[in-house]
């Protein structure tokens, strides 16, 4: 179920608290606030942290869509191996 629209975003406690030029976040479910305007992100992607500078057109959406968690596949290189 989505969250009510009355409530606004969900920005965890610790991003709104900062003031580092890098900060290490593992809720990946809460909105970019206006504080972290030209700031680097570490987002944690399950087995590592994937570094992210935030700029105007990414506050307001969600972190975990920020940082891909999949490897993306070449499907070419089975082709050009068989060759």
């Amino acid at each position: 179920m989505a969250r009510s629209k009355w409530k606004g975003f969900y920005i965890a406690p610790n991003l709104l608290l900062t003031n580092n030029k890098h900060l290490n976040v593992t809720q990946r479910n809460s909105a970019v606030p206006n504080n972290l305007l030209s700031k680097f992100l570490y987002i944690h992607t399950g087995n590592e942290f994937k570094k992210i500078f935030i700029s105007t057109d990414k506050i307001g959406l969600k972190i975990g869509g920020l940082a891909f968690t999949r490897k993306l596949k070449n499907k070419n290189v089975s082709k050009l191996k068989k060759k």
